[in-house]
């Protein structure tokens, strides 16, 4: 059995058999074909000894049992790395930053405690999936939505506190929640906003109670354990419909995504969008024999091959929800701002008006864009590796931020010899509002070498992207070190802020150590 570090056998034995006494046997993982399900499937560290491994697992069921198992761990100083389902994947998983942690499951804590459809807003525990949530609405036949996150069997707290995003008008899932119960590290149960009024009527209706507002510091960090959540979930809408703009020339991006941001500020589209270019689709030897030249294809040939083949160049889906009146004078708003670039052409999308018949999967796909859950991602780049981590820097919602990305990181692959494929550069995306989300997909290889050589060049992208004033909203834990590095402003003043909270409110240093930076006292030499 594997020990935690700095924790001797003889401590760790004696923890084990409390955490048994106070959860159960059943519930408390040492062997290693137990331990060995919490390794991240997607690591970057295959076959190497560095890959961190937990020591054991303990899943308990209640808040009680929660602060049981914290409690214990303060008194043998064992670090714990807290996971809601552990289906993080191409961010980490289940595994810990820190080998030899102990992983604190919360997935039995599956509860979904209310519903509430005339205010609508949830609360649920972390053990409840996205997929669970929408069996339980429409069992109850509920005329709300949820949020869906890729994939569909994710925790809505899980992603949620590591700022996850979607689709529909709630798409920016931290910003979405109401309300929280917290284990803190040194057992004490607190809630936040109105939950700390015995007896409110408004957790999940106001997020803020009186003071200082504290749900933010438990958001990628690793100060407490969120044992329940509030979310507000968005009224089932009248109808959702689509409408796509496509442009023909290359710097028509840049009014083209000044027209999405005055739509989206304006609260005119309120879901998730991508800027894209169908080029990236064609499989034709003239393309790939333009791209393939020294430098790659100029702008002016790549408009000159899409004007051959009556293809535009970028293009964009704007989507709508509403009432059908409303959502078509949107589109027909849209049309109007889109039509002052030349060339400008539009496509009518399908409206789906809702409730959806019994037999809508025949007539129409599952979508996170209507607040259905799949896991139709990890169709993404499967067939080309062993799975993915993914590089996801936030950038300006202006074209000339996007074409300055899409250089600097082209330019970035080249030198570092990776491919600059159609599958590269992965958005900009609108999952959040007034920025873009871009994603690139590292693969993951079960070859030491290639991953080793594949971590520099992620560390390199990140330091590229700080140089150009991009940063990652979050990453792999891997590289959280990494990524809070390049948030250095005044000597590291944010890091050295999370510092002096986490040595307050957590003074042994058991919860997650080094979470998205934030590492306990006794390991920062270390970590230096």
């Amino acid at each position: 059995m594997r020990v935690p570090p700095g924790v001797t056998p003889k401590d760790f034995s004696d923890a084990i058999k409390q955490w048994q006494e106070a959860i159960g046997t059943d519930w408390v993982f040492t062997s290693d074909e137990d331990t060995d399900l919490y390794r991240d499937s997607y690591s970057p560290f295959w076959h190497e000894d560095v890959e961190p491994i937990p020591s054991a697992a303990v899943a308990p069921d209640t808040v009680e049992q929660v602060q049981a198992v914290v409690k214990i761990a303060n008194t043998y100083k064992i670090p714990l790395w807290t996971i809601s389902t552990g289906k993080n994947l191409g961010y980490g998983g289940s595994a810990p930053l820190l080998g030899g942690s102990v992983v604190l499951d919360l997935k039995r804590m599956d509860r979904i405690l209310e519903v509430n459809e005339k205010n609508h807003y949830a609360l649920v525990e972390p053990g409840v999936s996205y997929f669970d949530l929408y069996r339980y609405i429409q069992e109850k036949g509920l005329k709300v939505w949820i949020d869906p996150a890729d994939p569909g069997w994710g925790s809505l707290i899980g992603n949620a506190v590591d700022r996850g995003g979607g689709r529909t008008p709630m798409r920016d899932h931290f910003d979405a929640h109401c309300g929280m119960e917290v284990v803190l590290a040194n057992g004490e149960v607190m809630r936040t906003g109105m939950g700390a009024l015995p007896g409110s009527k408004t957790w999940q209706q106001y997020r803020y109670g009186f003071g200082p507002y504290v749900d933010g510091m438990f958001s990628q960090s690793n100060f407490g354990i969120i044992t329940k959540m509030g979310f507000w979930l968005y009224p089932e809408p009248e109808s959702y419909m689509t409408g796509t703009i496509a442009v023909p020339k290359h710097d028509d991006i840049v009014p083209l995504v000044a027209n999405l941001a005055y739509l989206m500020n304006s609260g005119i589209v309120l879901g998730t969008t991508t800027v894209g270019s169908p080029l990236n689709f064609v499989r034709d030897p003239a393309l790939a024999a333009l791209r393939a030249k020294p430098g790659g294809a100029s702008p002016q040939e790549l408009e000159q091959y899409a004007a051959q083949r009556n293809l535009p160049y970028w293009s964009i889906e704007l989507p709508f929800y509403g009432p059908a009146k409303v959502v078509a004078a949107q589109w027909q708003y849209a049309k109007q701002q889109f039509s002052a670039i030349a060339g400008a052409r539009f496509q009518d999308g399908k409206t789906t008006t809702f409730p959806l018949p019994a037999d809508a999967p025949t007539q129409f796909p599952a979508s996170v864009a209507i607040g259905v859950p799949n896991l139709a991602v990890f169709g993404v780049g499967s067939v080309r590796s062993e799975g993915h981590i993914w590089f996801s820097p936030i950038i300006p919602m202006t074209g000339e931020a996007v074409l300055e990305a899409r250089s600097v990181f082209e330019d970035a692959y080249r030198e570092m010899g990776m491919p600059t494929g159609p599958m590269f550069f992965l958005g900009p995306s609108s999952n959040y509002p007034r920025c873009f989300l871009v994603l690139f997909g590292f693969p993951i290889e079960h070859d030491v070498e290639k991953n080793r050589t594949n971590r520099e060049h992620f560390k390199r992208l990140i330091k590229i992207a700080a140089e150009h004033g991009w940063g990652e909203y979050r990453t792999h834990t891997a590289f959280m070190d990494t990524v809070m590095d390049a948030y250095s402003f005044n000597n590291h003043a944010l890091r050295r802020f999370h510092e002096t909270i986490k040595d307050a409110v957590d003074p042994d240093g058991i919860l997650s150590p080094g979470r998205c930076g934030v590492w306990p006292k006794h390991l920062r030499k270390a970590q230096a």
